[in-house]
């Protein structure tokens, strides 16, 4: 199974989108400062994520995320609770 999540720093509130195969081990990397993206904002809390059966299908989904166009502004507004 492949993931696609959303974490949010609980230090500045800022968003990271990303995919991995063990979203558990993932987190725990982040929180670890073991991604050295996300170090300097380490400790994070997940937001959101979805289940792929195929890694292109995660890879996929996460880039259209990551441009910031339609489709991480329809999923901003469905997680909008989750993030105030």
């Amino acid at each position: 199974m492949q993931y696609v999540y959303v974490i949010r720093s609980t230090k500045d509130s800022e968003l990271y989108i990303g995919s991995t195969n063990d979203l558990k081990r993932r987190l725990n990397e982040h929180n670890n400062g073991k991604n050295f993206s996300t170090a300097p904002r380490a400790p994070f809390e997940l937001i959101y994520y979805e289940a792929y059966k195929e890694k292109d299908d995660a890879s996929r989904r996460e880039k259209a995320l990551k441009l910031r166009g339609n489709a991480r502004r329809f999923l901003m507004e469905r997680i909008s609770f989750s993030l105030q």
